[in-house]
């Protein structure tokens, strides 16, 4: 499950603009998706531990 979500963030990251065609000069859409995936990482290691 965790290299789908890897594979799946990768995708979102570097080709979601393409795909969904979103406009992001500023780099916000990837701030957010990368703060997103960090923030899940921190709340899974949390819930485990």
């Amino acid at each position: 499950m965790a290299t789908l979500a890897m594979i799946m963030f990768v995708g979102l990251f570097a080709f979601g603009g393409q795909y969904f065609g979103w406009s992001d000069p500023a780099g916000r859409v990837q701030l957010a998706l990368f703060s997103a995936f960090v923030f899940g990482i921190i709340c899974g290691f949390r819930v485990k531990g």
